[in-house]
């Protein structure tokens, strides 16, 4: 049975109350070294609580207002119920509260997270290796609630001297099935296996795992890069997420995405993200009970190009008649650009089924801009929805001054009316930084 794959964990017992400038590591090495203890050994992995780092690094702080702790510590709101916040933090950790905790510190303080909890595994590492001369790994863990899931956990927040994650893509299963997407978060279950040991309250802030050296890197290799990536390697990248945004945060977040892009790579468009922003777009208020939006998707290169060019040679034609100098209309012509360098053209269009016709000019006049306002709405569904995608987009509203040329070239009924082109496709660079509006002068209160 001795050749079977397992493992020891146990808590250590006999660390003292944490206090700030303390050194962690001779904490426990001294803990480690005590009767009756098995002491450390190379290849041992240590589970350690990121509390005792905060408070030994003096991150314990007034704050008779945790929320204000809260915001300080938060750079995204990713989901809110009543009080209840979760953030994406300065570590770039999604967490409830930020990682900010009012438990075991004194009243009227809150514990922050370790400012670089890799840089604080590391250091304890260190530590040990020049103290008690073994090469261990080290694991810095806090606790964590899941989506989908109920209860809590300890993850790793920082690592040295482990392989936080397995990746077993390449290889095959037991049925010789190849693994594409098998990335296992060695660092995360080590923490929860820890924290079985340690409890939450058993003033237990420390646990060992023995007999999975495996993932322990060789001395020297510590430096990232070198197998050993810390724990911020286990933070999933903003463009991978496809799980970012929370509920009414997902609108919020997708209004602040939505940005004219006029740059685009030339990687397809997926026609099915377009279809589910053209039913977002649907669901705009228009008047009467109508439904004044149609879409028209350019996928083919081909339809994009006659439509452009006949688009070109009437707007030259228009700006010639009007007096416009040739260096004039060439600048002009330049701003429609854009399109041509999309992958992917919609042109929206407003129809007017079911609009009411009056005895006065002003009226119907009236009736026309409420269609108008409601094609508007549509588009920035449109618009938004295609942000959720993480698709960029302009709406461009070269369309409206040759209505007669569009309908012509895309085959279009009389009375679709194109409301501008939107360019689609896949952001060439990122997006400048959006000045900032404040919304109140945007407002005004009767």
């Amino acid at each position: 049975m001795s050749d079977l794959p397992a493992y020891r964990v146990w808590a250590l017992p006999g660390i003292p109350e944490v206090r700030t400038g303390d050194d962690i590591a001779k904490l426990i090495a001294s803990a480690a070294t005590a009767e009756g203890l098995p002491g450390l050994a190379d290849g041992d992995v240590l589970m350690v609580t990121s509390k005792i780092l905060s408070k030994a690094e003096g991150r314990v702080v007034r704050a008779d207002d945790r929320e204000a702790a809260i915001d300080a510590e938060a750079v995204r709101v990713v989901a809110r119920r009543g009080p209840l916040r979760i953030v994406e933090n300065r570590l770039g950790l999604v967490m409830a509260a930020a990682g900010v905790d009012a438990s075991n510190t004194p009243a009227g303080t809150v514990l922050l997270l370790p400012e670089d909890p890799d840089a604080s595994a590391r250091r304890i590492r260190t530590g040990l290796r020049d103290t008690l001369g073994v090469n261990v790994g080290v694991v810095v863990t806090d606790t964590f609630g899941r989506p989908w899931r109920s209860g809590l956990t300890d993850v790793a927040i920082g690592a040295a001297g482990v392989r936080v994650l397995d990746d077993l893509r390449g290889g095959t299963d037991a049925h010789g099935n190849p693994l594409s997407a098998t990335v296992v978060a060695t660092a995360d279950e080590l923490a929860a296996a820890g924290d079985l040991v340690k409890g939450k309250a058993s003033g237990l802030p420390v646990a060992v795992v023995r007999g999975l050296s495996h993932v322990v890197v060789s001395e020297g290799d510590d430096a990232p890069g070198d197998g050993d990536a810390g724990a911020r390697a286990l933070v999933r990248d903003a463009a991978d997420d496809m799980f970012r945004l929370g509920t009414s945060e997902a609108v919020r977040e997708a209004v602040t995405l939505r940005r004219t892009v006029r740059e685009f790579t030339d990687d397809p468009v997926d026609g099915g993200a377009v279809r589910r922003a053209v039913a977002a777009a649907v669901t705009a208020p228009a008047p009467h009970h109508t439904t004044p939006w149609r879409f028209v998707l350019l996928e083919s290169a081909e339809s994009r190009v006659r439509l452009l060019d006949a688009m070109r040679d009437a707007w030259i034609a228009d700006l010639r008649g009007d007096g416009f100098s040739e260096e004039n209309i060439a600048r002009r012509v330049r701003r429609g650009d854009v399109l041509r360098k999309a992958p992917y053209l919609v042109v929206p269009c407003l129809v007017m089924d079911g609009s009411h016709t009056y005895p006065d000019a002003r009226r119907n006049a009236s009736e026309r801009e409420m269609f108008v306002v409601a094609a508007g709405a549509g588009v920035q569904n449109f618009l938004v929805a295609l942000a959720g995608e993480r698709l960029g987009s302009a709406w461009v509203s070269s369309t409206m001054f040759c209505r007669v040329v569009v309908r012509e070239v895309l085959g279009l009924p009389a009375d679709w009316d194109p409301m501008g082109a939107v360019a689609v496709g896949r952001p060439a660079v990122s997006p400048s930084e959006r000045p900032v509006r404040d919304a109140a002068a945007f407002v005004t209160v009767r």
